[in-house]
């Protein structure tokens, strides 16, 4: 498996913190399986609700056809339709397919690798809808499983400049864990969204970005301390994307604090991480 990355590909992950395996996934088995299957759940939740969708037969191309309008008639049909997406079998065997498995354990060295709990889902961002966009922050902060983990990304349509690809701060992951607080940027968002960066444009400004454009079956690696965010989504048409977490059993700073869950399952990391963590 160390052959599905050239070396020069290696050291430019070390470097930069991120890499963009381009054609990394079967389109046609791997990911067209799972545009058929959202295009089904998009015209399960429509019936179960008496909503009517006018819309195409099933092609990759228009996989999310409907989503729009139902989301236009009730916004929490979005919702029901995020939490049944991330339950589609062809979902599953992607993010834990073996190429990813081995990809990331030659990248890590190790034998032992994990897939945190509820640290993989399918992102669902609607233009112009910036609430539960993904703001700047490093994935260890939110997914403390080990610090050398990896977030494995990719995107379910063609990614271009308008869908606000992900942003990366390259060569950030060298700096380590940033500073953390709570309810300052992001005091009107929920949950996990109101932690962010303490001082973040300060620490954003000492980073050039990169926003790589992508297509479906290009694999986006990220270092779990390099700092990204999603982009702004100012197209016509919901940005759909799935991410997977791996992390390795054998980092000792995971050993420390016991591989500990994603936020969203509970974990407090200003317990966790109290050096790197302000309440405010």
């Amino acid at each position: 498996m160390t052959a599905i990355l050239s070396e020069a590909d290696r050291k430019f992950f070390e470097a930069e913190g991120y890499l963009i395996v381009k054609g990394f996934y079967d389109v046609t088995n791997e990911i067209t399986p799972i545009q058929k299957d959202i295009y089904d759940i998009i015209g399960l939740v429509a019936e179960r609700h008496g909503e009517v969708l006018n819309r195409p037969r099933f092609s990759p191309e228009q996989f999310d056809a409907g989503y729009n309008t139902l989301i236009a008639r009730n916004r929490n049909y979005g919702g029901e339709i995020y939490d049944l997406v991330k339950q589609i079998p062809a979902f599953l065997r992607l993010i834990c397919n073996e190429r990813s498995d081995a990809l990331f354990r030659s990248l890590r060295n190790t034998t032992h690798s994990g897939i945190g709990a509820e640290s993989y889902g399918i992102r669902i961002d609607v233009p112009y809808e910036d609430k539960f966009r993904s703001h700047w922050h490093q994935e260890f902060m939110f997914q403390p499983q080990s610090i050398d983990g990896i977030v494995f990304w990719t995107p379910l349509l063609p990614v271009s400049a308008e869908y606000g690809p992900v942003i990366v701060l390259p060569k950030s992951h060298r700096d380590g864990l940033c500073v953390y607080s709570r309810g300052a940027n992001y005091a009107d968002k929920q949950g996990a969204y109101q932690i962010g960066l303490h001082d973040e444009d300060e620490i954003i400004r000492k980073y050039e970005q990169a926003a790589p454009l992508t297509e479906p079956g290009d694999l986006l690696l990220m270092d779990f301390l390099t700092i990204h965010g999603s982009g702004v989504n100012r197209a016509g048409r919901a940005r759909w994307s799935v991410q997977s977490r791996f992390f390795n059993y054998r980092d000792p700073v995971g050993q420390k604090i016991g591989w500990k869950a994603s936020v969203t399952s509970g974990t407090d990391v200003a317990q966790v991480f109290p050096d790197h963590f302000i309440e405010t």
